[in-house]
């Protein structure tokens, strides 16, 4: 190549490796490199307003694309800004690639304004991170960082970029990067051991996380349920690993107390662990997840997670796709007559159950409709009747999303994801980053009243770069979950129920998202009564652009 500086070749690398799409918000030290872009029109800088938008964004677009995507932070300051974004990202595996700016190698001795240990940083939240401290390195380090993010477990990487470095000629040939081929398998002993469990199992149950859309392996996880006649549950799992109608499918495990997965996971004789951890709880169980004489097998490509907190039977490091496929094919092979029709009773079961479950949860909605507050589940089935069968939705309704995915099931991967890594506001940005990678699809995006309030801002992204997405904010006016996670505490420590703190609530002033929207340049309605509903939706969705709806809904608590 010819001889040129950092901040040319870092483009150039980035557009050899297909990619596009920079999000970021611009600060001095990178001032230089992000100039650069101008000469560059194929490649676009998606302008956000905090680092966290810029963050989620990424986020967002990296889940549906499962490709390397690139963020770029402001120095430490912008990197502490992100941190919490980073996290989430860490969580949810998404393959960014966060660098960030900063004053230069020759300025290290000085202690001068915002320097920081960016690497020190941003270490805990990421899979790997690094500063590069010679130009004739810069862009070898760069194409590690796009295949270690990008790599199964995928997750983010950091690279601090001195301006020095970014100014230096760089001589490095610009080639796409190399990622390695992780479709792997065991041996076909280890095939059989594990259909072998299986297909013995009286009370088998899987679980599942998004190991499993990664791997595209949605058909082979229910495909194996069915032989075996197993409920299965998704445990850290923010995507369709399972089609959410199914009749085998049970929902998710806890997500804030181990004792209620664990009243789920003690009963199995036999347990499928298939890419995901276990548990993810954020009070999870220290002990009896699993009966005493249960066997245990998980398949992952991720190793750290296998026996990482209980012992297993069979670890199996291998792709899931691949891996349950052939332990399919071992038990069509293999069951017995008297297996498969014990399987097909507990199918026939499950299956009845769950009926029963979903036209009780229906009935509840059924006797709420028409009330006001609204209740979220009015809204969804409306909206289901007039949303494209394609639509992907960003799902961060938290203690709605029950009420959402009765009428608007995740069934396919690729049209559904969900918040993961605790870091609230992913709503609004996530869903941008969303569209920027499917423009021809309906995007929506729900989030909550103090989820949006954390980045608010990304509304003027959207606006900003003509994003046309759908945004939906659950205003209940509080923190419902925590009055529900309050209510449990008390119950565990037999403290008599007491009034709510006054700042679980988001109240006085009323917060008005419609005028906030309005303000950044989205078109917004706030609705607040059942005959408002329909026509909001119907708006929304043919609107050429972004748009808003600040839907008021009832701030009841469960039990």
């Amino acid at each position: 190549m010819a001889v040129k500086t950092g901040r040319f070749a870092i483009i150039e690398q980035l557009l050899a490796d297909g990619i596009k799409y920079m999000f970021g918000n611009p600060g001095t030290v990178e001032q230089g490199f992000l100039d650069a872009l101008s000469d560059y029109p194929d490649f676009k800088y998606i302008f956000a307003l905090q680092e966290t938008i810029a963050l989620a964004a990424a986020d967002g677009y990296a889940r549906v694309t499962k490709k390397p995507t690139i963020v770029q932070l402001h120095s430490g300051v912008g990197l502490g800004n992100g941190i919490g974004m980073m996290y989430q990202a860490m969580r949810v595996h998404a393959p960014l690639v966060v660098i960030a700016g900063e004053a230069g190698i020759r300025y290290d001795a000085m202690d001068s304004q915002m320097a920081a240990d960016l690497v020190g940083m941003a270490k805990p939240v990421t899979k790997w991170a690094t500063r590069v401290v010679d130009a004739d390195s810069l862009l070898r380090v760069l194409r590690r960082a796009i295949k270690i993010a990008a790599t199964p477990p995928m997750g983010p990487v950091f690279i601090s970029l001195p301006e020095d470095i970014l100014d230096a000629q760089i001589t490095e040939d610009i080639v796409p990067t190399s990622f390695p081929i992780t479709r792997v398998a065991p041996e076909d002993s280890e095939i059989a051991s594990a259909a072998k469990m299986l297909a013995n199992a009286t009370k088998p149950l899987i679980i599942v996380g998004d190991g499993v859309a990664f791997s595209d392996a949605q058909a082979e996880v229910t495909r194996v349920a069915e032989l075996i006649g197993a409920q299965v549950w998704g445990a850290d799992s923010s995507e369709p690993n399972m089609n959410a109608t199914h009749p085998l499918f049970g929902g998710l495990l806890g997500h804030m107390f181990g004792r209620s997965s664990r009243r789920i996971t003690s009963v199995a004789d036999v347990v499928l662990i298939c890419g995901t951890y276990v548990f993810p709880e954020v009070f999870p169980a220290l002990s009896d997840v699993f009966a005493p004489s249960a066997k245990v097998i998980h398949i992952d490509l991720n190793a750290y997670e296998i026996a990482k907190n209980f012992p297993v039977d069979l670890g199996l490091i291998s792709d899931p796709k691949v891996t349950l496929a052939k332990v399919t094919a071992e038990l069509e092979q293999n069951m017995t007559f008297g297996q498969q029709t014990a399987a097909n009773e507990r199918v026939v079961e499950i299956t009845e159950a769950k009926k029963q479950q979903l036209a009780t949860q229906i009935a509840a909605d059924i006797s709420v409709r028409g009330s006001v507050p609204l209740h979220l589940s009015q809204f969804a089935q409306e909206l289901a009747n007039q949303l494209p069968s394609d639509a992907i939705v960003f799902d961060e309704a938290i203690t709605h999303s029950d009420e959402l995915c009765r009428y608007l099931p995740p069934t396919t991967i690729g049209h559904y994801f969900q918040t993961r890594g605790g870091s609230l506001g992913m709503g609004i940005p996530g869903a941008i980053g969303l569209k920027l990678a499917q423009p021809d699809k309906t995007v929506i995006g729900f989030t909550g009243d103090g989820g949006a309030m954390y980045t608010i801002q990304a509304l003027w992204t959207a606006a900003h770069h003509d994003i046309n997405a759908k945004f939906v904010i659950c205003n209940n006016r509080s923190y419902r979950i925590l009055k529900m996670n309050i209510l449990q505490f008390w119950r565990d420590g037999q403290i008599p129920a007491r009034t709510f703190p006054d700042f679980f609530d988001l109240q006085n002033p009323d917060i008005r998202f419609d005028k906030l929207a309005e303000a950044m340049g989205v078109q917004a309605l706030r609705v607040e009564s059942p005959e408002q509903i329909r026509s909001a939706i119907s708006l929304a969705l043919s609107h050429n652009g972004p748009f808003l709806i600040d839907l008021i809904i009832s701030n009841e608590v469960p039990n």
